[in-house]
């Protein structure tokens, strides 16, 4: 059949593919960073702060990965689309982007034009338990993330249909890991943790906030060949908390 991807012995393995992280240089976002270049891929870190995803390249590289710098703001089409040409003039190829930053369609469509035109990719964003239920205090964030799950969805069957069925778009829904973003709300100065945390942790079946590095499999999975026939879907990595009532 057209444009279908060889199978490879290891589906889950991202050898020989180029992979584009926006915000690769967070805590969330350059953990699963690390995690694409341990699956094997060559790993372009995006983002306005030079400085840091430099830092987080030498660390990839420290690590026995490939990786580069280019500078853009994911809100920018202009500046993405001098980044896509940087990274396609150094590596010839752009197959998976993960969108760690805020601002995903920008992205998704200059990158995903570049997928289109081999006939596979596997886009990531980054949605919230905040986009599946009311949660006190984040309303703009709430209604951005929902916007995220809709946009996965609707970029997947339009790409699908239109581009390739080999190139698909997904999404992960973590629950609540502690960031730069929020951890002044979760943790006192202390290290204790505030009154917030502990309704999170009590609503959370397993029972503790997750940790970085447990995001890595879904988002590997979702990249690889291992997934071959996903696509539309947003996967919650969130320890139980959106299977939980309460009650």
């Amino acid at each position: 059949m057209p444009n279908e991807v060889p199978a490879t012995a290891n589906p889950f393995s991202l050898a020989g593919r180029v992979a584009v992280v926006t915000g690769g240089y967070g805590v969330l976002g350059g953990t699963m960073a690390s995690g694409l270049a341990g699956a094997g891929a060559r790993v372009a870190i995006l983002g306005r702060n030079r400085d840091r995803a430099e830092a987080k390249c030498r660390e990839l590289r420290e690590q026995g990965a490939e990786a580069m710098t280019i500078i853009a703001d994911v809100l920018d089409e202009d500046s993405l689309r001098a980044a896509r040409d940087e990274l396609l003039a150094a590596w010839g190829q752009v197959d998976i982007l993960l969108n760690a930053a805020g601002g995903n369609v920008a992205p998704s469509l200059v990158f995903g034009e570049a997928m289109a035109n081999t006939g596979h990719g596997s886009i990531v964003n980054i949605s919230s338990m905040a986009a599946m239920q009311a949660i006190s205090g984040v309303l703009g964030y709430s209604v951005a993330k929902a916007a995220v799950e809709n946009a996965t969805k609707w970029l997947a069957v339009d790409l699908a249909r239109r581009c390739s069925p080999s190139l698909r778009v997904n999404a992960i829904a973590p629950g609540f890991f502690v960031a730069e973003q929020n951890r002044a709300v979760l943790i006192n100065a202390d290290g204790s943790y505030t009154d917030r945390a502990k309704t999170i942790i009590n609503r959370t079946p397993v029972g503790r906030f997750g940790r970085p590095d447990e995001l890595v499999g879904a988002v590997v999975y979702l990249c690889s060949d291992a997934a071959s026939f996903v696509t539309g879907v947003v996967i919650p990595v969130d320890g139980g908390f959106s299977a939980y009532s309460g009650v």
